[in-house]
């Protein structure tokens, strides 16, 4: 039935009839079409089942399988000893002291449900080792604990598979594009350089919001609903796609067309919702903990960058701040400098950015510009709430927060390419679209494997994954582009998108050139030394050179992802 990923699937299950029933009907979606040129007897009539899994889709399981198993010894983050951390926690202590516990510094910081799923991964930990969950054991790293928690993304990572599947099956138009989109949602590079190498849980939490989508496109918008609330207690991350839900079931679901309201509809999705919030939030409520569990979720301490600057709009303001602050230095202008931005925004810290030349930015300035970005998409999915609609006005609250958030991670990106793959392969508009973000949102993410073994790792993977499905996609809605005006910003794409080349090419040697220093990680502090004096302040920011690959990386990438998140808001404007 289905077409395969790269046109090298099989052929399609038949089912003949004899001549006495050329009219009969299967009653089943999973049958393939009749075929009345064959005559056969009745009793040799054959009805062939679509497998639980196509041969190809088979492949790409096994094979991206022993791709994440071979990583088991690769590079692991902090993350690695934060997850083992939280399984020592929930092992160890009552429930009411998984939000105060400070045995180590990698404390509970998640929703409850995600602490329930730790729990649940516990039980298993014991089981594989037990010193995994001795909450006194810091930095526990034998091969015991690498091989269950690796295993336990991988195994997690079905959920999102399952969905996937199913987006394919329910297609009834072009299966074949849509296998495309799924299996490269399934094998992004992003999910194995987060999730496999570097260590975190988003092919499972992603999945749970593809299954939700799902219910969207499938019309059930009161479960559609309902997992995304689970979603949200899960990690509170997603908060950012909320607003779209809000409106898109209000709108779609609770509301008549004429606007009037549908009671029974609204009153199922508010218990729904309130359902799942209760059984998150209840026993904290309870035990009067919210405000400490809201104390981990929502650290307001921090500042408007990561240390390694997310690829966004406040990337490219920092990076002018460096900028002008260069200028004055060396042409010696009159411009007023705050000595505390000097190295604030250039050593690769976790804190409070502070600017040099250009007033600083608050957490209110993000939250205003943020909401007001997004209330453009909502007013138009309020006036158009179909499923299309939804899927791209969902991607684009995720896209603004990503853009103009306070503190946002370069992981944050993954809210953006997504939700964006499911409408890849709309038009060739969207497709251009969607290649760049990819493009410059996996290339964002590379600084978080810095080690050569994985490097090399995530080059050859995220091209291979490149060059496979975008040329896949781009055969299918390539479209000559028509005006000179398009034919330039077609070539300026291209000449950004090979950009990368050199860019992967100076990170790569400039270690070798400054003192053949290995480049400093996102993680890592890279401290100025600055002077008593607005000069030798200066001087200290313009000769320190150890965080120039992770900021060239940061502000081309952004470059790449604000042209993106204007083509689709134009997009998705004009043309829903």
């Amino acid at each position: 039935m289905s077409s395969s990923l790269l046109s090298t699937g099989s052929a399609p299950p038949r089912v003949t009839i004899s001549p006495a029933t050329p009219h009969h009907r299967t009653g089943s979606s999973s049958l393939a079409r009749l075929n009345t040129s064959d005559y056969v007897p009745r009793e040799d009539r054959v009805v062939q089942a679509d497998p639980f899994l196509q041969p190809h889709e088979r492949d790409i399981l096994v094979l991206s399988t022993i791709i994440k198993l071979l990583l088991y010894p690769a590079y692991r983050s902090t993350d690695f000893e934060v997850h083992r951390n939280w399984l020592a926690i929930t092992r160890t202590l009552p429930i009411s002291q998984w939000y105060y516990d400070t045995t180590s510094e990698w404390t509970l910081d998640y929703p409850p449900f995600f602490a329930y799923f730790e729990w649940f991964l516990s039980l298993f930990a014991r089981l594989a080792d037990p010193k995994i969950t001795d909450l006194n054991n810091l930095g526990y790293d034998t091969w015991s604990v690498i091989a269950f928690q690796r295993t336990t993304v991988i195994v997690t990572e079905l959920v999102m598979g399952a969905a996937l599947l199913k987006f394919i099956r329910g297609t009834s138009t072009d299966r074949t594009t849509q296998t495309i989109i799924s299996a490269s949602i399934f094998l992004h590079p992003s999910f194995l350089i987060v999730d496999h190498i570097h260590f975190q849980y988003n092919g499972f939490m992603f999945g749970i919001l593809l299954w939700s989508i799902l219910m969207a496109r499938n019309g059930n918008r009161l479960l559609s609903g309902f997992l995304f609330a689970v979603l949200l207690n899960f990690k509170h991350i997603y908060m950012y796609l909320a607003p779209a839900y809000f409106v898109y079931l209000l709108r779609s679901y609770c509301l008549t067309p004429q606007g009037g309201l549908r009671l029974p509809q609204f009153a199922a999705l508010a218990n729904a919702v309130i359902v799942v919030f209760v059984l998150s939030l209840g026993p904290f409520a309870i035990m009067g903990q919210l405000p400490q569990l809201l104390s981990r979720l929502f650290p307001f301490t921090r500042g408007l960058n990561h240390a390694y600057w997310a690829p966004n709009a406040w990337a490219l303001i920092t990076a002018l701040d460096r900028v002008l602050l260069k200028i004055s230095h060396r042409f010696g202008l009159d411009l007023v400098i705050n000595a505390a931005g000097v190295s604030s925004t250039s050593r690769g810290l976790v804190g409070d950015t502070v600017f040099a030349v250009i007033p600083n930015v608050k957490p209110f300035y993000t939250f205003v510009i943020t909401v007001a970005s997004q209330l453009i998409f909502l007013a138009k999915l309020w006036t158009v709430p179909s499923y299309r609609s939804f899927v791209c006005a969902l991607t684009l609250c995720g896209y603004s927060s990503f853009m103009f958030g306070w503190h946002v991670h370069e992981k944050a990106v993954m809210l953006v390419l997504v939700p964006l793959s499911l409408i890849a392969a709309d038009n060739h508009a969207h497709f251009r679209t969607f290649t760049i973000a990819s493009v410059a949102g996996i290339f964002s993410l590379f600084p978080l494997l810095f080690t050569p073994a994985e490097s090399v790792v995530k080059i050859l993977y995220s091209v291979i994954w490149g060059v496979v499905v975008l040329r896949s996609l781009g055969r299918r809605v390539y479209e000559y582009p028509s005006t000179k005006l398009m034919v330039l910003v077609d070539l300026a794409e291209k000449a950004y998108i090979s950009g990368f080349v050199p860019l992967q090419a100076f990170v790569s040697l400039y270690p070798m050139l400054v003192n053949k220093t290995p480049t400093v990680s996102p993680e890592q502090e890279v401290v100025i030394d600055s002077g008593k004096t607005k000069a030798d302040v200066v001087a200290g920011v313009v000769s320190q050179m150890e965080f120039l690959p992770l900021m060239l990386t940061s502000v081309y990438c952004a470059v790449g992802l604000v042209w993106a998140f204007l083509r689709l808001s134009y997009l998705y404007i004009r043309t829903y």
